[in-house]
């Protein structure tokens, strides 16, 4: 790869210029006079609350829809609106939160898919497309068979060929629509050592994002929407994080996680004794006092998910007990967990939290069924009741409780993965990346609704948390965990400030150490 240019800056030469965008859908102001710029070689992200117009806007520049009013702009001339096929020739790329790459395919087909090489006889030129994708695997370190079928390879990873897809038909100017949004920690870096190699060789790049890290590590430029209008644009070293969230919410950061303080003396409502979650694996063992926030820490494989599923018994127990309240919980039983007063928020809400093309009402019903129904029917007037309150309860935005889930922002949905278990008591609250895929908002109102289960209703909370900030600001105690086991505790009030407190939690869950003894363990 070429050495990396200086780094172009907001005064820099537009290779790309949005000049008052509006769109409307209905009453619905999506984008109300938005201005973009881009510079060739520069990262802009694009950040904002769901919601904020950022994806309208990025289809709009692609070609996908055009926008009321409003002028696109590439290397000076108007670009017409409402044609991807035109945004393509011109060098605009898009890639999306929903890939549509064709799985039964190979590689070097989806990269050369409506273009592909033919022969001076008209055949197919498979030898010359899969020499041209394996040069272009390789300009990016990527070391993939052309021949491989899509199907075979991660979410990231196809991503990742869409990007080379544009790259390979002249795209100057790339759009990534939440591009870690469903991707691990390890993909995450490959991808941005792509994005910094486009930024080398000039390639513009502007992703969405509401994600403080994603923008530290990728960003020269930041760009903010809130409500289809633009709040702030600056350079990424000019702007520091609370002024991004303030300018994407309306209001100081200085509210985001409520204030909270461990319960004194309460009595152990989870118990936790020497279970496992793998044949030959490290034991468990931990507590969790009424009304006691305890959050599980460590790098990825660390063992957090397993631990909270296998206590849920979704996941088979090897040996050890869980009991709720002093009352022993039966193993790998969901149903006995339940009826214990357990309570599990899984990691990925779509696939295991909520039924999105469900409603509101029957959702919230789905884990309480017994509870509504007389006859195999269900009692609407009561479920109606019952479900609503505890919507409110949660502050949920919903238009009505027959609306779908899926109609729904991710931090809304979220809610109702939450809400729906408080239709009946819960004792202990299980949470698995809380407010994965919630914007910076609707996080504050999650962490509210948490900390007042807590507090107001004496529940136990045991959470595994990726998000550092979402740790500190939360737990009352932090259990580090490492191959399956807890090597480390730390309880809110000792004298850390929040940097020691990370770096402290991040030395035990990568074994480092924090002295030289512990690093000989």
């Amino acid at each position: 790869m070429s050495q990396q240019p200086p780094r172009p800056g907001i005064e820099s030469r537009a290779l790309i210029e949005v000049r008052g965008i509006v769109k409307s859908y209905g009453d619905n102001a999506v984008l109300r006079g938005v201005q973009l710029r881009v510079a060739a070689g520069e990262v802009v992200a694009l950040a904002g609350e769901n919601g904020a117009g950022k994806s309208t806007l990025l289809g709009i520049v692609a070609g996908v829809t055009a926008a009321d009013e409003g002028s696109i702009e590439m290397d000076g001339e108007e670009l017409r609106q409402g044609s991807i096929a035109l945004a393509s020739r011109r060098g605009i790329a898009i890639v999306p939160q929903e890939l549509a790459p064709i799985p039964d395919l190979p590689i070097y087909a989806n990269i050369f898919l409506g273009r592909e090489r033919r022969t001076r006889i008209g055949t197919l030129d498979r030898p010359g497309m899969i020499r041209e994708t394996r040069e272009l695997l390789a300009m990016f370190d990527l070391d993939l068979d052309p021949r491989r079928h899509l199907r075979t390879l991660s979410t990231a990873t196809q991503q990742l060929i869409e990007i080379l897809k544009g790259i390979s038909r002249g795209a100057r100017v790339i759009l990534l629509d939440e591009p870690t949004s469903a991707i691990s920690e390890q993909e995450v870096e490959r991808l941005y050592g792509v994005v910094g190699d486009l930024r080398s060789h000039g390639v513009a790049v502007v992703f969405t994002t509401h994600k403080m890290g994603e923008i530290r590590a990728l960003a020269d430029r930041v760009v903010v929407l809130r409500d289809g209008v633009l709040i702030a644009d600056a350079a990424a070293a000019d702007i520091t994080d609370d002024e991004i969230v303030s300018a994407m919410i309306g209001r100081d950061l200085g509210d985001l996680f409520p204030e909270g303080t461990a319960p004194a003396g309460a009595r152990a409502m989870l118990e936790v004794d020497g279970v496992s979650a793998h044949p030959g694996s490290p034991s468990v063992s931990l507590t969790v006092a009424a009304g006691e926030i305890v959050a599980l820490a460590g790098l990825l494989g660390a063992g957090r998910t397993s631990l909270i599923e296998t206590v849920f018994g979704h996941r088979h127990r090897r040996g050890g007990r869980v009991r709720v309240d002093g009352r022993e919980v039966r193993a790998n039983r969901p149903a006995a967990s339940i009826a214990s007063g357990i309570a599990l928020v899984p990691e990925d809400r779509k696939d295991g939290g909520v039924v999105l093309s469900m409603s509101i009402l029957r959702n919230g019903v789905l884990p309480r069924l017994s509870r509504f129904t007389r006859a195999g029917w269900v009692r609407q007037r009561r479920a109606a009741m019952v479900v609503r309150d505890v919507m409110d309860s949660v502050r949920l935005r919903y238009q009505r409780l027959r609306q779908e889930v899926g109609t729904l922002s991710g931090g809304n949905q979220q809610k109702v993965v939450i809400g729906r278990w408080l239709a009946g008591d819960i004792r202990v609250l299980l949470l698995d990346e809380p407010t994965r895929g919630v914007d910076v908002g609707a996080r504050s109102e999650i962490y509210r609704v948490i900390t007042e289960l807590a507090a107001e209703r004496g529940i136990a909370v045991l959470m595994a948390s990726s998000d550092m900030p979402e740790i500190i600001g939360l737990a009352h105690r932090i259990l580090v965990m490492r191959g399956g086991e807890v090597v480390h505790e730390v309880r809110r009030g000792q004298e850390l400030d929040a940097e020691t407190l990370q770096e402290l939690v991040f030395r035990h869950a990568a074994g480092i150490g924090t002295s030289p003894q512990e690093a000989e363990r």
